[in-house]
């Protein structure tokens, strides 16, 4: 399966809706053709002709049996980090004669993740949906969430549902102990890049080590002058103590070298420019397959940053890019 790439319009935001920030189903009117954790999958669906279980064709999504009696199914998810949802994504991919033509997507939040006590807003309202498509939805602004409620009418199958925002973290209490401020769980986020022909692009600043060469970002063979670069928002600003660069299942294609530069910018970020920001390490040497630990020796001190621009060179594949440093609020 190749993994997905995000929309333009979600680049900068982040899918709430990943397993990789831990989100979960917390519960399922009904799955009887399609288990609904496929729906939060972050591989681009599939359609397999010959596949089929004990309940029928194996579809790659969640989908309902037929209903036949009044009601409609739905699919409650836990987010696991609280966010702002931005922009949604639903995608029908696949779901020819079995899709549901209608959805609307509620939202809470719960302190103590006990849905009997939500107070469901509006997310998404009534919206009709097609077959095999992405149905792309601005979404309501009801303030910082986890509790998100995907109701279809009236049952059938959604291939994937993204949820695009931003993770509402409060730093405030955090004190002087280093912070990965560039995960995703932490609210990092890529901003761009000039090439991600293979991997995703996202698992960059994911949890753990990557699970295998699809599990990173990895650019094409470069065939001219030059070098590859991504650009990530830190989840807060900071002081950066210390750096991984970790080349997990990369062998025969891990860069040769990789450069960081960081700034501190407010508002819009300006990428036609980032190759200009300040060197905040310099050119290293990086191996297959290792994780490549850098401190205080290797950092420049260019003051608080919430922006890098990792550099590789000429080109290749990187598994996990970690930063650590002392919140700055």
């Amino acid at each position: 399966m190749n993994n997905e790439f995000p929309p333009a319009e979600a680049m900068g935001l982040v899918n709430l809706a990943s397993p990789r920030m831990g989100t979960e189903i917390h519960s399922v009117s009904d799955d009887f053709f399609a288990e609904a954790p496929r729906m939060l999958a972050d591989t681009v669906p599939v359609f397999v002709p010959d596949k089929f279980d004990d309940h029928g064709k194996w579809m790659d999504g969640w989908e309902s049996r037929r209903r036949r009696h009044s009601g409609h199914d739905w699919c409650i998810l836990h987010l696991g980090e609280t966010g702002t949802i931005r922009l949604v994504d639903i995608n029908t991919a696949h779901f020819t004669g079995n899709y549901p033509p209608g959805a609307m997507l509620e939202a809470a939040y719960c302190a103590d993740g006990n849905i009997d006590k939500a107070e469901w807003k509006t997310v998404i309202g009534d919206t009709k949906l097609g077959p095999d498509a992405h149905h792309l939805l601005t979404a309501h602004d009801v303030g910082p969430v986890n509790i998100v409620r995907l109701n279809i009418y009236p049952d059938g199958g959604i291939a994937r549902l993204r949820l695009f925002g931003d993770v509402q973290r409060d730093w405030s209490g955090h004190g002087d102990a280093p912070a990965e401020l560039s995960a995703l769980r932490s609210g990092g986020c890529i901003l761009g890049y000039n090439d991600a022909h293979y991997g995703d692009v996202n698992a960059l600043i994911s949890e753990g080590r990557g699970q295998t060469m699809g599990d990173g970002w990895e650019t094409r063979r470069r065939r001219e002058p030059g070098h590859d670069w991504i650009v990530v928002r830190l989840g807060a600003a900071g002081l950066i103590s210390d750096i991984e660069v970790d080349t997990a299942h990369f062998k025969g294609n891990y860069p040769d070298r990789c450069s960081i530069q960081a700034a501190l910018i407010e508002g819009d970020i300006d990428l036609d420019v980032a190759e200009h920001w300040p060197e905040l390490m310099g050119e290293k040497s990086l191996s297959a397959d290792n994780i490549h630990k850098f401190n205080h020796a290797d950092i420049n001190d260019v003051g608080p940053i919430n922006v890098v621009r990792l550099n590789i060179f000429p080109d290749g594949g990187v598994s996990r890019l970690r930063l650590f440093g002392k919140v700055v609020t």
